[in-house]
């Protein structure tokens, strides 16, 4: 019945003893490892507004869309990848030509490639000089320096033009 030549099996071969620890053990690197990947990626919040959080309602000034909006202001913003210059170029609405306006060119995932840039007033409309890297898409918004209006855009990668409007319709 029983056979007397019959050997034990030392416990790490045993099936069931790598069920046993081995699952809850793959369990806690898989966790351990999911933590690390989302601490190291960064803040989710990629808006670079001002938000305003009550309980779970989050609020946004929209004051600077609504001005830009009544004054019927829209811009055309060119970039001149020969000579490294960025150029807004007024297509609507009453600008003050005078006056410098603040370039704000958001990178869609890392806000550390987020770049600002001053416009100087130009003989065409507003030009500051630099280089932008043209490998993915930019959010983009221009405003006066007291941020009074703003209009905003999106320069898709590769592309060398593209409108800005108010925000809201």
């Amino acid at each position: 019945m029983n056979d007397p030549v019959q050997k034990k099996r030392p416990p790490w071969r045993e099936p069931m003893l790598w069920l046993v620890f081995g699952l809850p053990l793959a369990s806690i690197v898989a966790g351990v490892s999911l933590v690390t990947i989302a601490t190291r990626s960064g803040g989710t919040d990629a808006v670079r507004d001002e938000v305003q959080r009550v309980s779970q309602i989050q609020t946004a000034d929209l004051g600077p869309d609504g001005a830009a909006r009544r004054l019927h202001l829209a811009a055309l913003l060119r970039l001149d990848e020969g000579g490294g210059a960025i150029e807004v170029i007024a297509v609507n609405g009453d600008f003050d030509r005078a006056a410098p306006l603040r370039l704000t060119l958001a990178h869609p995932a890392q806000a550390r490639e987020d770049l600002d840039l001053l416009l100087a007033p130009s003989e065409h409309g507003w030009r500051a000089d630099g280089e932008i890297d043209l490998s993915h898409d930019w959010i983009l918004q221009l405003a006066p320096e007291d941020a009074a209006w703003r209009l905003r855009g999106r320069l898709p990668a590769g592309q060398l033009a593209t409108r800005l409007a108010p925000a809201s319709p």
